[in-house]
């Protein structure tokens, strides 16, 4: 098998990795206010439809550590902020502190004894049966925390092709791009499967100006010359923590990073490409509407990312332990 080929493979893994679940499901979920056994945490079908158009949502990792003592939520109480942050542009009110909840998802983590890697998802949605298209500002919430175990991609050898959508990019004007809404992903499901049916993995978005936005659930970078490059976040991108933490361990690294407009013919001219977001990490992006990105393998600076990265969220660096909220097994 050709290192191509092992790399589109490894590319396809990265869906299954996101949904990979070693049980059937989890034992218990957090529901506003307590743990319910996940067989009962059930809702009316009618309660589904409109009111899922107004939720919003958090995905949060918790890595094993480097000696298997415990697992690290990464960033926990920034996912959280960003939560509170999502529902208040979006006029939801969540009931419950960030304290509350920060305690629920560390609850759901030891309720559920896990021991390998975990991704987590609060979210919050209209309560009750909701019949109304438009959902109503302010109206009452019921907040949930759900997850399931994965499997890192850190530290493999990994890649993607990549193709510039034809789709648009959401923007302020229609709908608010720093919101994690699911309803904003409906923008990068269909640019998705535009990829996939053109014989690509993930698409590349770009925005109503013309000008490179993010995946379809991961912000971009490109490396030239030795700069890293990102789209700034009024590109129609989510404030992604990831990227954020990505800038800091770059330029911690040594490297200059910049903020700012990016075309679509430097994807071309790139001499690496990568995507970071906290479902994909970081995921390098070897082919872009089928041109080779340098060697058509993770690059340099790539390879040193993945690497601070890694040994960050599995608590193997000194740097930035204000980041990590440690869960004893």
């Amino acid at each position: 098998m050709t290192m191509e080929q092992e790399l589109d493979l490894s590319a396809m893994s990265i869906m299954d990795s996101l949904v990979r679940n070693d049980r059937a499901h989890p034992d218990w979920l957090w529901r506003s206010g307590a743990l319910v056994p996940w067989a009962e945490a059930s809702i009316h079908v009618n309660a589904v439809g409109h009111a899922s158009v107004a939720a919003v949502f958090e995905g949060i990792k918790a890595y094993v550590s480097h000696d298997a003592t415990k697992l690290l939520a990464f960033r926990l109480d920034e996912h959280l902020r960003r939560l509170y942050e999502s529902a208040r542009i979006v006029r939801l009110d969540i009931p419950y502190g960030i304290d509350t909840l920060r305690a629920a998802v560390i609850e759901v983590i030891r309720a559920n004894a896990y021991r390998d890697d975990v991704y987590l998802r609060p979210w919050a949605f209209p309560a009750g049966i909701i019949q109304e298209q438009m959902v109503p500002a302010g109206i009452a919430c019921e907040l949930v925390v759900d997850s399931w175990t994965f499997q890192s991609g850190l530290g493999t050898e990994r890649g993607c092709r990549a193709a510039v959508s034809s789709w648009t990019r959401i923007n302020e004007a229609s709908m608010p791009p720093r919101v994690k809404a699911f309803s904003n992903y409906h923008n990068g499901r269909l640019a998705m499967i535009e990829a996939r049916e053109n014989g690509h993995d993930w698409p590349i978005l770009l925005n109503e100006r013309g000008k490179v936005s993010e995946g379809p659930g991961a912000c971009i970078a490109i490396v030239r010359d030795g700069v890293v490059s990102t789209p700034n976040t009024t590109s129609g991108i989510l404030e992604s923590l990831t990227r954020d933490t990505s800038i800091t361990l770059l330029r911690e690294l040594g490297y200059t990073v910049v903020e700012r407009d990016v075309d679509r013919t430097e994807l071309y001219l790139a001499d690496e490409v990568f995507f970071m977001g906290t479902g994909w990490e970081i995921l390098p992006v070897t082919w872009v509407d089928g041109l080779k990105v340098g060697e058509g393998t993770a690059g340099p600076v790539v390879r040193a990312l993945d690497e601070s990265y890694a040994a960050l969220v599995r608590g193997a660096s000194d740097l930035h332990a204000e980041w990590l909220t440690e869960i004893p097994f």
